[in-house]
């Protein structure tokens, strides 16, 4: 009898151990989206070309989606794709969100447009979101942390090209043309930026939402404005960012940086502006000057992928400013300035109503016109 009973007993611990070393895996696993739309539900791209760019996207989203069932991604497409949606009500998108596979660039952020727009035919325009270099101007005080927002201007769709130029006997030009953004997005981002001017924008507010409901992101202190690390801007960068004015010399300091108010706020300054894009990674101070010589007193911020998308996919381009791309370039406030910038395009989208989104043209009818 004992015998028997221990048996049984050995049995039921083994069906234990079992069962316990079946359990832990499953509450390993990650957690996987809750539901799945259908493709044409998915009227917005949201393009990124860094990991930190894609994390902060993806900390922007009310909730992540499962990829939908009648999604078959052709086998040229070689972009990383995640879905979900950000608002509520009339003020409801579902997103998609692509990522660069590993290589930054024009002629990369071309190829991630046109793939997404084949792959999700029914998206009307896009965000491209993430880091820049900021050109603080006289009349813009662009500091790190802050905000560039694409905006056309004259003949320029908000991005110049920079390094698209061509030799004349005056000198060399810019040539090209990259279309505009949409009508829809360029009413949201003036019709925000008049609300900014009367209040304060919610982009801190949107970062706590983030940080609570992403409390590892707070956690390891990295995502957060760092304070510790002085925003230090050298005179010589300022004064080669084409300003045409000295410097007193109660506004430099011992270090040669110049000296700029305090703001009140952390709240990060939004500057609509012209966008200089290029395959430069802009990190030397004559490098930054021979750029900047080329383009208008407008550009407030230089990057590397904007280029390669307007003619072809209709979009806004978003920069969180992390350096002022001279000696000094570091990555210490580039994760600030992703997560910043992911949440203006968040602001921007809780700010327009769906059916406004709806009435935009494809995006793929862009890239057939391109084509033609």
């Amino acid at each position: 009898m004992d015998g028997a009973a221990n048996g049984k007993d050995d049995a039921r611990d083994g069906l234990k151990r079992r069962a316990d070393s079946t359990e832990a895996p499953s509450r390993r696993k990650r957690r996987l989206p809750a539901r799945s739309l259908p493709l044409e539900s998915y009227l917005v791209g949201w393009i990124v070309a860094l990991d930190d760019e894609l994390t902060a996207a993806l900390a922007m989203l009310d909730e992540q989606h499962a990829e939908p069932e009648d999604f078959e991604q052709p086998q040229n497409d070689t972009n990383t794709y995640r879905w979900g949606h950000i608002g509520a009500g009339l003020n409801y998108h579902n997103i998609v969100i692509a990522s660069l596979p590993g290589v930054y660039g024009i002629a990369s952020a071309a190829t991630t447009a046109k793939e997404m727009s084949i792959s999700h035919p029914h998206i009307r325009f896009g965000l491209l979101v993430g880091i820049g270099a900021g050109v603080p101007r006289p009349d813009h005080d662009v500091r790190l942390g802050d905000i560039v927002v694409s905006r056309p201007l004259g003949t320029s769709g908000g991005v110049i090209q920079y390094d698209l130029v061509k030799a004349k006997t005056t000198g060399s030009e810019l040539t090209g043309h990259l279309a505009a953004p949409p009508a829809a997005l360029q009413k949201a981002a003036m019709s925000l930026a008049s609300h900014h001017a009367l209040e304060d924008s919610e982009i801190p507010e949107i970062i706590e939402e983030v940080f609570e409901k992403r409390p590892k992101l707070a956690k390891s202190g990295q995502w957060a404005y760092p304070k510790s690390e002085r925003d230090r801007l050298s005179a010589e960068t300022y004064l080669r960012s084409g300003s045409e004015i000295s410097l007193a010399e109660d506004r430099t300091d011992a270090e040669g940086d110049v000296v700029r108010e305090g703001r009140k706020t952390l709240c990060p300054e939004i500057h609509l502006g012209i966008i200089g894009s290029g395959d430069t990674l802009v990190k030397d101070i004559a490098q930054r000057e021979s750029i900047l010589q080329r383009l208008p007193a407008e550009c407030l911020c230089l990057e590397m992928e904007a280029a390669g998308l307007m003619n072809a996919f209709p979009c806004l381009v978003i920069r969180g400013i992390c350096d002022y791309g001279d000696s000094r370039k570091n990555d210490k406030w580039q994760k600030y300035a992703a997560l910043a910038a992911a949440a203006y395009a968040k602001d921007l989208l809780d700010s327009m109503k769906v059916r406004e989104v709806s009435r935009t043209p494809k995006a793929v009818a862009a890239l057939k016109a391109q084509s033609q």
